[in-house]
């Protein structure tokens, strides 16, 4: 049995509606999860950080208002702080992130997703 797809998608993004595409055209089952409507929980961030094998400030969007508004960047916030952050702030996360089992993909550019197909 296949490890089940998921994407973490935003539908008012260009890159998760590229990387739905190419998720629909390849003829794979995939869950689409709008992390805006039903957020990550620490925990489920905490996991999602470690299958993409990066850090939570990796996978801030550090261009986001709220981002710049928050001095993300130049705060010096531990994994914890950040993820407590973000779990009440879902569009600081970059996307679309693609998972499949183990391995998670952050798929900019949409092509990327092709490596868990």
């Amino acid at each position: 049995m296949e490890d089940k797809i998921i994407i973490y998608y935003n539908p008012s993004c260009s890159k998760c509606r590229e990387t739905l595409a190419i998720l629909e055209n390849s003829g794979k089952e995939f869950e689409i999860i709008d992390y805006r409507k039903v957020p990550l929980t620490g925990n489920e961030l905490r996991e999602l950080v470690k299958k993409l094998g990066l850090s939570v400030h990796d996978i801030l969007r550090k261009d986001e208002p709220l981002a710049i508004n928050l001095k993300l960047i130049k705060r010096k916030l531990t994994d914890d702080e950040l993820i407590d952050i973000v779990v009440k702030n879902p569009i600081l996360i970059q996307r679309p992130i693609v998972v499949r089992g183990e391995k998670a993909l952050l798929c900019r550019p949409p092509e990327n997703v092709m490596k868990l197909l």
